[in-house]
């Protein structure tokens, strides 16, 4: 019985033992299928990726070629705008519309009256400086500046020949020079002819304080409240150089600056078009076979 039974243990044990060279054998033979499947997947799987990145890449000189060509046309129309700006700026004066609605087109535009000042109102926009081109042309690219910090004087003016009052800026004084009582040689009487040119209102820029009228303090055209607090029609203009009389405020403060940078704009965009262009068609169309 107990040779018997040690038989069939032995038996048994061999069963076992081919069953389990069966599954080794079965497993080897079937882990190298996988692996080849998984080998003939890899190259197609990196031709996708690769396929995706090269038309991904592609948008990078595509756009940059399409802003350059955006900046070629923007500064076509800045160099119009300049232009009409300059001739308008150049133009003969012409008598001041009494509708205000007329104005909106006119902006920069030099404009005659007739009338008088009534000093008792002025308005300071403050600060500023004086409007000087010879200066500002020296001192083109230091970077301190020797111009005087002050205001623009901003006073109602009675039109005689159309029977209402505008608002006129007389021009820059010096900030010690801010009190009328220090300039009142200056302080113009009586009827005068004046030439000066249309400025519309403007908005508040970012960082540009609001303005403060109960200290009389304004750091931008806003020509309703000036013309509210003043009682004149919203109607502003920039008295020219020569409206300047011997202790009063200086006249000719009108800024004039259109920005004018599309050209570097164009530099940089075609730039970037051309060096990433050469670089795609040195990754993708130039590698080697097999690459």
């Amino acid at each position: 019985m107990a040779a018997a039974r040690l038989l069939g243990q032995a038996r048994a044990l061999a069963v076992w033992r081919s069953v389990l060279a069966v599954s080794s054998r079965a497993g080897l033979a079937w882990r190298p299928s996988r692996r080849r499947s998984s080998a003939a997947e890899a190259p197609a799987t990196k031709a996708e990726d690769d396929s995706f990145l090269q038309w991904f890449l592609l948008l990078i000189p595509v756009t940059a070629f399409g802003l350059g060509t955006w900046q070629v046309q923007r500064r076509k129309w800045k160099l119009k705008l300049i232009s009409e700006l300059e001739s308008r700026i150049m133009a003969e004066p012409v008598p001041l519309p009494a509708d205000p609605v007329e104005l909106r087109n006119l902006e920069y535009r030099p404009v005659k009256v007739r009338g008088y000042f009534d000093h008792s109102k002025e308005l300071y926009m403050m600060p500023r400086t004086m409007v000087d081109p010879e200066r500002e042309a020296r001192e083109a690219g230091r970077l301190s500046s020797s111009a005087q910090s002050g205001a623009h004087v901003i006073t109602p003016f009675h039109c005689t020949d159309l029977g209402m009052s505008i608002l006129v800026n007389r021009g820059f004084v010096p900030r010690k020079k801010l009190n009328p009582d220090t300039r009142k040689r200056g302080q113009v009487e009586g009827e005068v002819d004046l030439v000066g040119m249309v400025r519309l209102t403007e908005t508040r820029k970012p960082f540009v304080p609001e303005n403060n009228p109960e200290r009389n303090h304004w750091y931008y055209r806003d020509l309703e409240a000036m013309a509210t607090l003043t009682g004149t029609e919203p109607i502003f203009i920039d008295a020219d150089f020569k409206s300047t009389v011997p202790g009063g405020p200086i006249g000719g403060q009108t800024r004039v600056t259109l920005r004018n940078e599309h050209m570097q704009y164009i530099i940089t965009w075609y730039g970037l078009c051309a060096a990433t262009s050469y670089l795609w068609v040195k990754k993708f169309l130039r590698r080697a076979p097999g690459t």
